[in-house]
This record gives structure tokens, sequence and C-alpha cells, in this order.
């Protein structure tokens, strides 16, 4: 009897330190597993903030990206400019030395355009003569910008120029074997400048070879109804057409 309770009492105490030893081991695993989820919670918020420092990191990359671009972008324009500053710096100048060297170059061209007239037919030669010397007046003018000078000499080329192109006719007094005249003047370019009495009796053309190189008026023969149509067609009264006038050259007619 005694040594069944003695069996009963070790079973028991084995049975306690079982139970024990069991709760213990619960209590280490359910420990253990809530470590596992800190841990896994720890690698989860290393990812997301792995995630989200890589998706940082491409924006950066992106932005020096475009950075380099702009930079390069802008380094070319900056060498554009300092280019086109340099050239602007020699065209400067270059302005200086001639603006330096307008006012001589302005005289001389005047000097030639006075020459010029004087030595040419002698059509509408006072309004010619006039331009020569308004512009003369100009170059010596302090008020007159040194532009505004030369757009007035590179005007009075210009018109000089459009007379070797153009037809006209006006009234004016000549010198005709010694006697003045008004009569009819034709000119036709800087080929042939001609004259008809008013009463159409008669014609005659400026030969540059007269008076001894000098240049006068000489009549000729056959051409009065010719002149006479030149006239109305320089008029605008007759239609353009073919004349046959009398052309003075060097060495004949």
């Amino acid at each position: 009897m005694r040594t069944n309770i003695y069996l009963l009492s070790l079973l028991a105490s084995f049975a306690f330190a079982e139970n024990a030893d069991i709760e213990e081991i619960l209590n280490e695993n359910e420990s253990n597993f809530s470590l596992s989820e800190e841990s896994q919670d720890k690698v989860n918020d290393l990812s997301t903030e792995k995630d989200s420092l890589l998706a940082e990191w491409k924006v950066v990359v992106k932005q020096v990206e475009g950075l380099k671009i702009y930079n390069e972008q802008k380094r070319r324009q900056i060498a554009a400019q300092e280019e086109r500053l340099a050239t602007i710096a020699a065209q400067t100048k270059e302005i200086v030395v001639m603006k330096r060297d307008i006012p001589e170059l302005m005289e001389e061209m005047v000097l030639g355009l006075d020459e010029f007239v004087k030595l040419d037919a002698p059509f509408s030669l006072d309004e010619r003569m006039n331009r020569v010397d308004q512009i003369t007046a100009i170059l010596v003018d302090p008020n007159v910008t040194t532009s505004e000078q030369v757009r007035q000499v590179m005007e009075a080329y210009s018109i000089e120029s459009e007379y070797g192109r153009t037809i006209e006719t006006y009234e004016d007094a000549i010198e005709i074997d010694g006697e003045e005249k008004v009569v009819n003047i034709l000119r036709i370019g800087r080929l042939a400048l001609m004259y008809q009495l008013k009463d159409q009796s008669q014609a005659g053309i400026w030969d540059t070879e007269a008076n001894g190189g000098k240049g006068g008026w000489v009549e000729v023969d056959g051409y009065r109804l010719a002149i006479r149509d030149g006239i109305r067609m320089a008029n605008k009264t007759a239609p353009l057409d073919l004349l046959a006038v009398p052309v003075k050259i060097k060495g004949g007619k």
C-alpha cells in the first residue's frame, strides 16, 4: 500500500514537472514568435525604405541628366554669345574707322558728282546743279547727322543713275547759232539729247565734240518727225514705239 502511494506521488511530481516544462516551452515559443514578427516588420520597413530610396535615386539621376543637358545648352549659348560679342567688338572698331573716314569720302563723292554733271550732256542742268549745291551745304551743316549726309549723297547718285533708264521732255532756252531760243528738249536715257523748235521747223542734237570738245547743239536734218513723236511719247500722249533718232557717238554719228 505504501509502495503504491509512493509511486503515485512520484508520478504526480513528474506530471507537475512536465507541465511546468511545457508551459515554459510554450512561453518561449510565443516569445520567439513575437521576436520573429518584430524582425519581419523591420525587414518590411527596410524593404520599403529601400524602395523609397531607390525611387528618390532614380529621380535624382534623371534630374542630374537633365541638368547636364541644360548646362551643355547654356555652354553652347554662352560660347555663341561670346563669339557674337567678339564680332560686334570688331565691327564697332571698323565702324569707328569708317565713321572717321565718311566725311572725307562723302566730300570726294560730291566733288565727283559735281564734275560729272558739268561734263555730262546739259539736260535738266539747273535741277541737277542745285541738287549738288544742296548736298555740298549739307556736308558742312553740323545739325545734319552723318547717316543723313550719306543718304542724301547716295540718293543723288541714284537719281543720276536713273536718268540713264528714262525718257523725258521739257521746255528750255538754249543757244543755237549764237541766238537763244526756246525749244522742246527730248532726252532718251543718256543715249541721245535732242531739241526741236516750237514750230517743229528745226531739230538738232547735243554733240559733245562740238566747239572744240566743249560740246554744243548741232542741227540735224531728216529727224523732225521722229523727234516730234519722241516728245509725244515722253509726254504720254502717244504710245511707246521704236524711234529712228540721231545718236552722236565718238568718232561719228
